[in-house]
């Protein structure tokens, strides 16, 4: 079977590079990451003639897989599979077929759950499988800028810039988050059809796939639960309260959504001599427009109570910036900081030095010294190793504030300009 044809993706994705070069020494390469996120557009882009290409959403394909995933997979000398955790037991008959011919390229698949959190295969192809993780679309590949934001912030180094549009262009950019089809709705309506439709197929078809859930009906209304709580700690009992379930359920239905990437919690920051940070995670969407749906936003209600913009810009930022980590070379780990005095520092970058920077989010027009408080801890308890810290926040100028500490506009996350020395 070959590739059907498509077009050719509209918005160039940052991650194929790292694709390419993974096929071209290693025999499995997976591409995980949410439905409807490009996946599938990416795969086919990268695809040559020489390539079969199976769907495991073709209902045909994906029942004689199940009956014979060994004679389906010898069959086949290089193949792009779609969805392959809709079938697990394939990816053992992979690694029979890797083991008897190791040449790299072999197979491409993807997945629209983080298969390593899966006890049935993730041992299955250590050693001959690299993973790389597609998230919805960035603001950077969007306008197609280049993304020096991470590179220079762990140099010690800013963007100076002017903002790229007005409040009223923030607001759109962060309703509409990342996933093609949602960035094809202006109409605030149609996008929260959209997620609805979307959310619910993911309930009937990859949450069945991946978990035994005795009560998979109240997953959706787990995730509106959840969008109230975007950005604050995770109180898994209270959580459990409103729907009904103990807290230990509570825990396996929020590690499902995690496995489906709607959802990521985020670990405190620590290091072994700073005693006083707290254990407990915080919660965050993985993509902005899906949090805004889901709570009813629109352009009108966020004009008229703009406290409800905070969770909504923090998830913007942070999802930006975990899909530029997403493509680099070098890792980058997430985390948050907070104090038993209560200072906090939205997302902490630590790469695998020990270095790190600092990013807090403030939903206004201004910035003050305080709104640096929690930075100011976390650069005194990193010490050296504190290499930037800043505010982002909704205007027009990058400020600084003090050494190593910049108040600076969304846009300098992706927008391209001359670097400032952050001991300016």
């Amino acid at each position: 079977m070959s590739a059907p044809d498509t077009p050719k993706s509209l918005i160039p994705r940052y991650l194929t590079q790292r694709v390419r070069t993974a096929l071209q020494d290693t025999p499995v390469v997976l591409i995980n990451g949410p439905r409807q996120c490009g996946k599938t557009t990416l795969v086919r882009d990268l695809l040559g003639d020489d390539r079969d290409y199976l769907s495991l959403d073709d209902e045909t394909i994906l029942a004689g897989a199940r009956s014979d995933p060994v004679g389906l997979i010898r069959r086949l000398d290089r193949a792009a599979i779609d969805e392959i955790q809709r079938v697990p037991a394939l990816l053992r008959a992979i690694k029979k077929s890797v083991d008897e011919d190791r040449r790299a390229g072999r197979f491409l698949l993807t997945g629209s759950a983080d298969l390593l959190t899966l006890p049935q295969v993730a041992e299955s192809l250590a050693g001959r499988m690299e993973i790389v993780t597609l998230l919805p679309l960035s603001r950077a590949e969007i306008s197609g800028a280049s993304n020096g934001f991470l590179d220079g912030a762990f140099q010690g180094r800013i963007d100076r810039l002017s903002t790229v549009g007005g409040s009223t262009d923030l607001m759109d950019m962060v309703l509409s988050g990342g996933y093609p089809e949602m960035l094809r709705r202006v109409d605030s309506r149609r996008r929260q059809s959209w997620a609805r439709n979307y959310l619910q197929a993911i309930v009937q078809r990859d949450a069945v796939d991946i978990a035994d859930l005795e009560r998979l009906d109240q997953l959706p209304r787990l995730l509106r639960i959840l969008s109230q709580y975007a950005g604050q700690l995770v109180n898994f009992s209270q959580l459990a309260g409103q729907i009904g379930l103990d807290a230990k359920t509570a825990r396996k239905y929020l590690g499902v959504l995690e496995q489906l990437f709607l959802i990521r919690r985020l670990e405190p920051w620590s290091r072994n001599q700073l005693s006083r940070l707290i254990k407990t995670p915080k919660l965050y969407f993985l993509d902005s427009g899906l949090l805004g749906a889901l709570g009813g936003m629109n352009a009108e209600r966020l004009g008229q109570d703009r406290t409800r913009f905070g969770p909504l810009l923090e998830t913007f930022v942070i999802g930006e910036l975990l899909r530029q980590i997403s493509w680099r070379d070098e890792p980058l780990y997430p985390y948050f900081y907070r104090d038993k005095d209560k200072n906090e520092v939205d997302l902490v970058l630590e790469n695998d030095l020990g270095e790190l920077i600092g990013v807090e989010v403030k939903a206004a027009a201004t910035v003050t010294l305080g709104d640096f408080r929690g930075l100011q801890k976390l650069a005194s308890a990193a010490g050296n190793d504190f290499k930037l810290g800043v505010v982002v926040y909704d205007g027009e100028h990058l400020v600084p504030f003090a050494e190593r500490l910049f108040a600076v506009p969304v846009t300098s996350l992706w927008a391209p300009s001359a670097m400032l020395q952050a001991d300016r």
